[in-house]
């Protein structure tokens, strides 16, 4: 037997797409809180002080914990390749907005406090806010398209084809479901910052990013479950119209795929994945709870919680859906038919089962050896090596 027919294809597909939640969700837990705290920088700080405080909160640990992104970005590429090119065809304009942002996030970084002139140093603390705001919300948003179905159809040869011009695909994606997506995402990861600035720094900080924090976690509660009620009476979901290949070849067209049943269908047939909304609702509200009454480690691993139950649950509704096409659902892109093959699969598993410990291994030595408040002391007294 050669080496990676050990495991089944069927197997490794799913064991993929399990790897590509947690990747995702990775990123939403650790960067998910720099970008939180980026867009709530103009807000807790009033003071050049102040927001210096909020800014080495995380100056320590923002470009380490966006390797979560590049890791995801890669799983895509090498595990999914039907999902990288139909995802990135339409999603073009989408992916090149939030390139610019995190490109403008470390920039902001960096020459932020290189002169003292106070315009210079607000003009970056709003770049910061952008290249927080911005991701956060089209992440959010590309969701959202992602469960109403994308308008794209796969040609003979596999070629995704995308009707309307460059800017119109665009602003296809700023419908009202997709937006209210974005909102989730936007308030779930302030909400996130505000859990990490109130465990990281100092009142007033912590006080004025608590009192946002809490009005952000309302908010995400209520979004998301509006979004669920919207899902579930609104919305259209896809389903298999006939048997499944799970072991087949890696072509869409194959699949027999309809549209009109509900998304929601998913949990009578798996009851066992209400456990994800339930996470989700139950950590935000935890997490609310915590920052009204001034806890700190408790309301960061809730609102941990609470990021993961709301990803999660998308993932797990829509299974094993990746990319449904709104156009020609024959298109879609499932977890049976729009993989690398066995050998890349099983080659990949072996890489990640080596070196995904040691991330995690690492990262979790970096924040013990970083644990502690950020405060004014910190920061005037080293004001030519900190941020």
């Amino acid at each position: 037997m050669i080496l990676h027919e050990l495991i089944d294809i069927e197997i490794l597909r799913v064991i993929w797409w399990a790897l590509l939640g947690v990747l995702l969700i990775g990123f939403a837990l650790t960067d998910g809180f720099d970008m939180g705290v980026g867009v709530l920088i103009p807000f807790v700080g009033k003071t050049d002080v102040e927001r210096r405080i909020a800014i080495n909160t995380i100056g320590p640990v923002w470009e380490g914990n966006q390797v979560w992104f590049i890791l995801g970005g890669g799983a895509i590429f090498a595990a999914w390749p039907p999902l990288y090119a139909v995802s990135f065809s339409g999603f073009y304009l989408a992916m090149f907005v939030v390139l610019a942002a995190l490109i403008v996030r470390p920039v902001a970084f960096k020459y932020r406090s290189k002169r003292e002139d106070p315009v210079w140093r607000n003009t970056w603390d709003w770049a910061l806010f952008v290249g927080g705001a911005v991701p956060a919300l089209i992440f959010g948003v590309a969701v959202g398209n992602v469960l109403q179905g994308v308008p794209f159809h796969l040609t003979d040869s596999l070629m995704p084809m995308y009707d309307g011009t460059f800017y119109g695909k665009f602003l296809g994606l700023l419908n009202p479901f997709a937006l209210l997506a974005g909102v989730v995402s936007l308030s779930m990861l302030i909400m996130h910052g505000a859990a990490w600035l109130s465990l990281k720094a100092e009142d007033p900080i912590k006080a004025r990013a608590r009192s946002i924090g809490t009005v952000s976690g309302i908010v995400a509660f209520a979004a998301y479950a509006l979004a669920g009620l919207w899902l579930a009476f609104g919305i259209d979901g896809y389903a298999f119209a006939g048997n499944v290949i799970t072991d087949g070849p890696s072509n869409p067209l194959f699949s027999d795929v309809i549209k009109g049943d509900s998304w929601l269908a998913a949990y009578a047939t798996r009851p066992w994945i209400v456990v994800a909304p339930i996470m989700g609702f139950v950590g935000i509200g935890l997490a609310v709870l915590g920052l009204r009454a001034g806890r700190e480690v408790s309301t960061l691993l809730f609102s941990k919680m609470g990021i993961t139950g709301i990803i999660s649950s998308v993932g797990l509704t829509m299974f094993p859906f990746i990319l449904p096409s709104s156009k020609d659902p024959y298109s879609s892109l499932t977890v049976w038919d729009s993989s690398s093959s066995q050998q890349t699969l099983f080659v990949m598993l072996i890489c990640a089962l080596i070196f995904m410990p040691l991330i995690l291994a690492y990262t979790a030595w970096v924040y013990k050896v970083l644990w502690g408040k950020v405060t004014e002391a910190d920061v005037t007294e080293n004001s030519h090596s900190v941020y």
